[in-house]
């Protein structure tokens, strides 16, 4: 079987998830699910592939390079590399570097193995209930990215959901098929048809294929993109544990992975997932991922709730009350308080852009 190597990308700031999710210590860093934060379940559900897996190349935020650096070590796993953006250009730029990167690496390895390992791309922000499920279906995938494709895994979906980008399927060939499609996020109407007919799934966001593969499409459809990773990886040092890219990827045009390379190649392939997955998009979407009590309510901290339903409640730092509260959503720190209808959970995102645009500290990171 090939050889896998997770590139864990860590660049995310999480704005939806405020309060808790700040700049300096964003969603992916926080343990949100279970006693382990995202980023680390991200990096340990790759265990599950343990004959084959090697060792992470995690992509991150020059400002979070000692979180991820010490989250790791809380793990007990020594990263590939921890390689630093000095400004973020979305997903397809730090997909290309980390390819680019393993390549190099591989070529140092030369004559260790017959065959080129495939590279498993994965926010570091997502939750994936079923690590079976996740295992089996990234399994299914080692030979179609093996014969060139560029896999993404589409998410199953149970509801019309109107928050996320869809896949259509195209020609099946068993365990997956071709990728005839990508939808932008569609009204409730329009989702609740693509959910019934069967042929549509949910954009994951996460990515199989092998580096010459993603590097080669990128040349040929974004190629002032590889153009400059290319100089930014040429021109990157090694301090202690972390690369850091030269500037030459400040030139880099910012992209996302669909957009400059998979709604273009005609090497797209998709694998359907069914496995508990969420990509943690705002506090409705944590709510609907955690246990809930008789009434459909999620309570963390110390909460008491009389009359509530549907609702979620956090305490951080003090006490918090509640009463008569449906489909409303509450999130107490040190330093701040946040009451959103759960419908308009993504809407919190519109209070962070006003707390930065006041210079508001409490945007940065929380009070001590």
């Amino acid at each position: 079987m090939r050889a896998i190597i997770p590139i864990v990308l860590s660049g995310g700031s999480g704005t939806r998830l405020w309060p808790l999710s700040r700049e300096l210590r964003p969603k992916q860093f926080l343990p949100l699910v279970t006693e382990l934060t995202l980023f680390q379940e991200t990096v340990a559900r790759t265990g599950g592939l343990a004959e084959t897996v090697r060792p992470p190349l995690v992509v991150c935020n020059h400002s979070h390079r000692f979180l991820v650096a010490e989250q790791l070590r809380a793990l007990g796993v020594r990263a590939e590399a921890i390689v630093l953006e000095p400004a973020g250009r979305n997903t397809a730029p730090a997909v290309a570097v980390a390819a680019l990167l393993a390549a190099r690496a591989e070529a140092e390895r030369a004559g260790l193995t017959d065959a080129e390992p495939l590279l498993l791309v994965l926010p570091a922000d997502h939750v994936i209930a079923d690590r079976a499920a996740f295992v089996s279906a990234v399994e299914s995938a080692i030979p179609v990215a093996a014969d060139g494709y560029l896999v993404t895994f589409g998410v199953v979906p149970d509801k019309p959901e109107t928050g996320y980008g869809y896949l259509l399927r195209g020609e099946e060939f068993g365990a997956w098929a071709l990728l005839e499609k990508f939808v932008e996020k569609p009204d409730f109407v329009t989702a609740q048809g693509y959910v019934e007919s069967g042929r549509y799934l949910w954009n994951s966001g996460m990515f199989l294929f092998s580096a010459t593969a993603f590097v080669r499409e990128l040349g040929l459809h974004a190629p002032e993109m590889l153009a400059a990773c290319e100089r930014a990886v040429a021109e990157a040092s090694i301090d202690d544990d972390f690369t850091r890219l030269g500037a030459a990827f400040l030139d880099c045009p910012a992209n996302s992975v669909d957009y400059a390379v998979m709604e273009k190649t005609n090497r797209a392939a998709v694998v359907p997932l069914l496995a508990g997955w969420s990509d943690v998009g705002s506090w409705s979407a944590l709510q609907d991922v955690l246990k809930k009590d008789a009434e459909g309510n999620v309570k963390v901290g110390d909460v008491h709730t009389e009359s509530c339903r549907g609702s979620y409640v956090m305490a951080t730092s003090r006490l918090v009350t509640a009463v008569g509260l449906t489909d409303v959503i509450v999130v107490e720190t040190s330093d701040a308080l946040l009451v959103v209808a759960r419908e308009h959970a993504q809407d919190v995102k519109r209070i962070v852009d006003a707390l930065k645009r006041a210079k508001r500290p409490e945007v940065l990171d929380a009070a001590e």
